[in-house]
């Protein structure tokens, strides 16, 4: 393979990675991006109504409220310290965004615009809170293009439409690079680097209705799982309650922080009998739950009663074009709908990951010692949605999303500089550090019995039918077992093309082994945790169980062995938030 060296190297290009680059780029270190779409086209483009900071521009807030908010949005399975690093760093984060010139909204007397949204309270549970920072709804818009923009000034080195495949590590366990495929030339490169990072994002292509971009494959996940390393409460998946109906694209929550309501059949705001004090804008998970129960209890909208409405014509028409233009665009593009003249149909969408890579609050990925406390995994860091820090425990609050994108890709990019410090000189590299990249892209250059398409098809379909809002362990026991089926038949499975200039089919071929381990870390972890907690339904273990499963679950490719480790109740500076019930 060519080979091309650099002090660090970033796999992702979205927010995380982006803002990871940056500050590795302004401190003269030889920095590289790869990115398997041109960096403006990542999913954090896709984020639409905002970033949370306890600001204070339109009421009384504190970051210690916003603490209090993610520590129960979570139920109580976040790290303390990490969130609370999270909050106290989001004013700063957000200000340094504003000074790079993200156009956020205005307030009248010019302060950046907040808005409502989902399970976000003052004085630690109280009435409402208005804390997330929007730039209309187009906000991972206007951050993505931001953070290129900053990149590009920088000189950061970009490798685009180039698809990672594997880590790179010595007999020390050394991190010193990955390999990687030109998609337009099909060529294979090994890229060195004294500290790498992944920021590859979720995984959420797994599921059948999805609000994932098709890139979203788990790319870093299956790295890490073939490196031998483990992953971390991958039970945890949200549905987000508002995607178009049979289509899975994002109606962000921002439309409920700006008055609008979700319907029944009936014309009955049924969110009171769910929550009675936050109604539509409690957590999410408790929201999905809402409309998964009322459709199938009968109460849904339409010929089929598959959906809900959600209602917004009452905001009137300028509001609607002034605060959610995007909304608007996609609802009539996507679900035929005006939506300031009719309600959107929807109902819950697979849209983000909590669990992922496990990291701690300086981006390092940790893995367990053999003897005693889990140990970073030298030159290695992990960020965004790919990484499990854990500060959105068993569920992500909105608006959390970006900030921990921008918190913690500032913070790895910190210590990597202190680790480059460290280590100033390059590691040897191994003589077969690509062999195992080279034998996964030659098992693709021979047809076969199974097509790749049918197996993903079958894929999304399992997972959407076994390991969906409502789960039982029979229900997750038979979509192991159609998991096995399937990853026999990948066995089998090949190209009919196999030219390399531009072969796509090859590179879901190559996201499709990611997948899988995706899908099997989920069922295998959902299996294990007997309990209900924050995404995480079961319906023959309904309630929390904090006595046995306050812990996070660690998830190894071999043997699919299962392990747990104790969340961090302890913050950095203030008291525990202590576990109790959670309500809305």
């Amino acid at each position: 393979m060519n080979v091309r060296r650099f002090d660090a190297l970033i796999v992702g290009g979205g927010g995380a990675g982006l803002r990871a680059a940056l500050q590795l780029a302004r401190s003269d270190y030889k920095v590289a991006v790869v990115s398997k779409v041109f960096p403006t086209r990542s999913h954090t483009v896709s984020a639409q109504g905002g970033i949370t900071a306890a600001l204070g521009n339109v009421d009384d807030d504190r970051w210690e409220w916003h603490f209090y908010d993610t520590v129960k949005g979570g139920d109580w399975l976040g790290d303390q310290d990490a969130i609370e690093f999270m909050c106290r760093e989001a004013p700063s984060a957000v200000y340094e965004l504003e000074h790079m010139g993200l156009p956020f909204s205005r307030l009248d007397n010019g302060r950046i615009y907040q808005r409502p949204f989902g399970g976000q309270s003052k004085n630690f549970g109280g009435e409402q809170a208005t804390r997330t920072c929007a730039a209309a709804d187009r906000t991972g818009h206007a951050l993505l293009h931001t953070l290129y923009q900053q990149n590009l000034a920088a000189r950061t080195q970009f490798f685009d439409e180039y698809f990672a495949l594997d880590l790179v590590r010595d007999a020390e366990g050394y991190c010193l690079g990955v390999t990687a495929l030109s998609i337009e030339t099909g060529e294979p490169l090994l890229i060195e680097a004294r500290a790498t990072l992944l920021a590859t994002g979720g995984g959420g292509r797994a599921f059948g209705n999805s609000s994932n971009a098709l890139i979203n494959t788990g790319d870093g996940l299956g790295m890490v799982l073939r490196a031998g390393l483990p992953l971390q409460d991958m039970e945890f998946w949200q549905f987000h309650p508002t995607g178009i109906a049979g289509v899975g694209c994002l109606i962000t929550e921002g439309v409920r922080g700006e008055g609008g309501y979700l319907l029944n059949k009936q014309g009955e705001r049924f969110m009171d009998r769910y929550a009675p004090h936050a109604r539509d804008l409690a957590g999410r998970d408790v929201v999905a739950r809402a409309i998964a129960i009322e459709i199938a209890e009968g109460r849904g909208c339409g010929p089929r009663g598959d959906y809900i409405d959600l209602k917004l014509d009452h905001l009137w028409e300028a509001a609607i074009a002034a605060k959610l233009p995007g909304i608007r665009d996609l609802s009539i593009r996507f679900a035929g709908v005006d939506p300031a003249h009719a309600p959107i149909p929807v109902a819950p969408t697979a849209h983000y990951m909590m669990g992922g890579i496990p990291t701690n609050l300086h981006g390092q990925v940790v893995a367990p010692a053999r003897f005693g406390p889990e140990e970073p995994v030298p030159g290695l860091y992990a960020v965004g949605e790919c990484a499990c820090v854990s500060v959105h425990g068993a569920n992500r609050l909105g608006g959390n999303s970006l900030l921990d994108l921008v918190v913690f890709g500032r913070a790895a990019g910190r210590h990597m500089l202190d680790y480059l410090r460290d280590n100033p000189y390059p590691r040897s590299m191994p003589d077969d550090a690509a062999d195992a990249s080279a034998a996964r892209l030659a098992r693709w250059e021979r047809p076969g019995s199974e097509r790749v398409a049918a197996i993903s098809d079958d894929l999304r379909r399992t997972m959407q039918a076994h390991c969906s809002v409502f789960r039982t362990d029979i229900s997750l026991r038979q979509g192991l077992a159609q998991l096995d089926a399937l990853e026999a038949r990948l066995a089998h499975a090949g190209l009919r093309d196999t030219s390399r200039v531009f072969n796509t089919a090859r590179i879901e071929a190559l996201e499709l082994d990611n997948l899988v381990g995706v899908a099997r870390a989920t069922l295998v972890s959902a299996i294990h945790r007997t309990e209900s907690r924050g995404a995480h339904t079961r319906e023959d273990f309904p309630e929390r169980d904090d006595e046995r499963w306050l812990r996070h679950t660690l998830y190894a490719r071999a043997e699919d062995q299962v392990d747990t480790k104790p969340v961090r109740l302890k913050p950095l500076t203030v008291e525990s938030v202590k576990p109790k019930a959670r309500v809305y």
